[in-house]
């Protein structure tokens, strides 16, 4: 049977007193969209960074297709890196590179394309998200959403196999927020990709997830599709999601 793009078995994670995460268990399944909400530090976002390495757990195993990352080294890390893309909150552009100086970083730091290849790559991947002919912008000049889309571009650069995006529309309008939904739908099928998704933003999350999980004393307490996340009589989902539309 083929492993799962993820699995956290066990996994717990503590800042000094703060317990974030107490034995936390998530098994992610391949081409599904799965967003992860919760209170305000609660742990979503280092569980983010507990996928890709960025963190090691105080214990349990950290699986990536099949293979428990908790032990390895930052070389051995980077090739597991290679098949994930990480679209950060800020979107954490370089305000010193162009917008394709951004995107072409990690063709540059992990391939080994010509300048050529590496410039047909960005322009691909800049019409994937709906940016063409902007690579010689700054990204001081951008709009919130298209510093976002930018952001996106560049997590989708090396063609991961899973994509992890952390409050994707926070900060932005309902029309850029619309933009971002329907592009993470869009990606996730013309990329075949796993999406996991860390947001605040509810209505997102029921639009765009094929499931919801609910991150609660460090634990995932309810898990499931959206319309049977909105039906659970589990007061601690209610008391979270409140009514929806």
């Amino acid at each position: 049977m083929k492993s799962p793009p993820v699995e956290l078995l066990g996994v717990y994670k503590s800042f000094g007193d703060n317990s974030v995460l107490q034995g936390l268990d998530l098994r992610i399944e391949p081409g599904e969209s799965i967003t992860i909400i919760g209170g305000s530090g609660t742990g979503k976002s280092v569980l983010l960074k507990l996928m890709i390495g960025l963190m090691k757990p105080d214990a349990g195993l950290i699986l990536i297709e099949g293979q428990d990352i908790v032990p390895l080294r930052e070389r051995e890390l980077l090739k597991v890196r290679g098949n994930l893309g990480m679209v950060f909150q800020g979107s954490a552009l370089f305000d010193s590179l162009s917008v394709g100086e951004n995107v072409a970083f990690p063709l540059r730091e992990h391939t080994k394309l010509s300048e050529v290849e590496i410039r047909e790559r960005v322009r691909e991947t800049l019409a994937l998200v709906g940016l063409e002919g902007i690579e010689g912008k700054d990204p001081t000049e951008l709009s919130g959403g298209m510093r976002k889309r930018v952001g996106i571009a560049r997590a989708i650069a090396l063609v991961p196999r899973i994509l992890l995006y952390d409050e994707p529309t926070t900060g932005l309008d309902p029309a850029n927020v619309e933009k971002i939904n329907e592009l993470i739908l869009d990606l996730k099928e013309k990329l075949a990709v796993t999406s996991i998704v860390v947001t605040h933003d509810l209505r997102s999350a029921f639009k765009i997830s094929d499931r919801i999980a609910l991150l609660h004393e460090g634990r995932i307490v309810a898990s499931g599709p959206p319309q049977e996340i909105k039906r659970s009589s589990l007061h601690l989902v209610q008391d979270f999601i409140g009514r929806i539309d």
